[in-house]
């Protein structure tokens, strides 16, 4: 009994699944941050402003969250088909944003990052995914999670810094260029992608159901065979009709009300709080990704390029890599809210520090990145356990709701953040560090007020 337990809490999805889930994470993250070092150049050649670039940066993320809606009405809770959507769409929006120089159309940059968009709705499905109770156990969810965000600090890093580079190609070629490169880079990358996918990927079996068989000569009488199929159809007995309805086998088959009413007023705090941190942490850490660039090139003692600013940022990703290695034994071992504790902690300090600094004028390449390093390293520990601790406290038929609740707060925290950090120098950067500190403080209240309630399993 024991041993089927441990099995049961220990179990993982296929592999092969699993990493194409995990790399289409990382990729996705790749598409987002390649266009940060390069996108004010781009726009302001356009005809854009720093604003703009910030919306460039962020608005993928609105569509994301708007594309959602019709992908989770059709997915069947499975993982295929939103796979195969986000490919196709990453490789229109990366192709329509690289031809934008070409036809000299500002909006075309947008048009392909809202295109992106669509393609980065697979961030809620990795997430859903990787604490799906039907094929990972609870002690394996955080772990999950750390790959997660080991992708999301890798893209963070190697995104920019591709940019960077692929910005140095120069501006001989109309079509291939240092501002339409990061489209077509990612756009190839993508198609082979997509043949890996459509080749390996095995989605989870389907739920099985249950169809009553009742005799055709006398309807009042009661089911006299009970059908179970697999996933796929079965001929009808010639002696016997279906009954008009199927349903899964499951024991029970709870309404939302019967649901909801099982939770209880902690847990609805527990899970405000969690969305608060999912929104906070992708605020923060987007706002410094969009506005290191816009700060860095408006700095006298800095005047950064795309390429430099790319560099900088992939730096703090890099450096901050091996302590991500670190969480994922960790999170086997510490439990969740212990983990979003010293994570947020950290990023809080490298916010201090900062506003510390900007107060005081001595801003350099050192002190900047000792910030920057902090920040990125903190906040992106603390997104690590937003969903696995609700997926271990909430239901299993809750995973699907909570990984949209905790997705359409990244949502909302990345696009916000994007234009929040695009607008920094404009608004004053004391503000904007000020804010965020605020936000943090928001988050302190609701974390040590839930402490007791944030009590999970590790692992």
């Amino acid at each position: 009994m024991n041993h089927n337990r441990d099995e049961e809490e220990f179990k993982l999805p296929n592999r092969a699944s699993l990493v194409i889930v995990i790399s289409m994470n990382l990729l996705l993250q790749v598409s987002f941050f390649i266009v940060v070092s390069s996108s004010i150049k781009y726009a302001e050649y356009l005809g854009g402003n720093a604003t703009f670039s910030g919306v460039v940066i962020g608005i993928p993320t609105a569509f994301a969250g708007l594309s959602l809606i019709p992908l989770t009405k059709y997915d069947k809770g499975m993982y295929k088909m939103p796979l195969h959507v986000s490919c196709c769409f990453a490789i229109l929006g990366h192709v329509a944003y690289a031809l934008a120089f070409r036809a000299n159309f500002l909006y075309l940059i947008l048009i392909g990052r809202c295109l992106t968009g669509v393609a980065l709705s697979m961030f809620m499905y990795c997430k859903r995914y990787c604490t799906d109770p039907r094929i990972v156990g609870i002690r394996r969810r955080t772990t999950l999670a750390s790959w997660l965000v080991i992708g999301q600090c890798m893209g963070m890093s190697l995104g920019p810094f591709l940019g960077g580079v692929l910005y140095k190609v120069g501006f001989s070629n109309s079509t291939f260029n240092g501002y339409t490169s990061p489209g077509w880079v990612m756009a190839g990358i993508y198609v082979g992608f997509w043949v890996l996918v459509t080749k390996y990927f095995e989605d989870i079996p389907q739920p099985p159901t249950i169809v009553e068989l009742q005799s055709p000569n006398d309807s009042n009488a009661p089911p006299i065979v009970l059908l179970e199929v697999k996933g796929g159809d079965t001929e009808a007995s010639p002696k016997y009709s279906s009954a008009p309805t199927t349903r899964p086998a499951s024991p029970v088959n709870e309404s939302l009300r019967a649901q909801l009413s099982l939770i209880t007023r902690s847990k609805w705090g527990v899970i405000a709080c969690m969305c608060w941190f999912a929104m906070l942490c992708f605020f923060i850490l987007g706002s410094w990704e969009a506005n290191l660039p816009v700060f860095g090139a408006a700095t006298e003692n800095f005047h950064w390029s795309p390429f430099a600013a790319g560099n900088f940022i992939a730096l703090g990703g890099i450096t901050s890599f091996p302590f991500l290695l670190f969480n994922l034994l960790a999170a086997r071992r510490i439990q969740d809210r212990k983990l979003l504790a010293f994570g947020t902690t950290l990023g809080l300090a490298g916010l201090v520090i900062f506003l510390s600094i900007l107060r005081t004028g001595k801003v350099n390449y050192g002190s900047l990145f000792a910030c920057w390093w902090t920040v990125a390293l903190g906040f992106n520990l603390a997104t690590t356990v937003t969903l696995s601790l609700l997926s271990k406290q909430l239901p299993p038929e809750w995973n699907s709701r909570t990984s949209m609740a905790i997705q359409y707060s990244n949502y909302t925290g990345r696009v916000t953040g994007a234009i929040w950090g695009g607008s920094g120098v404009s608004v004053g950067m004391l503000n904007f560090v000020g804010l965020e500190i605020a936000m943090v403080g928001i988050g302190a209240i609701l974390f040590t007020t839930l402490w007791r309630d944030l009590k999970t399993k590790t692992g």
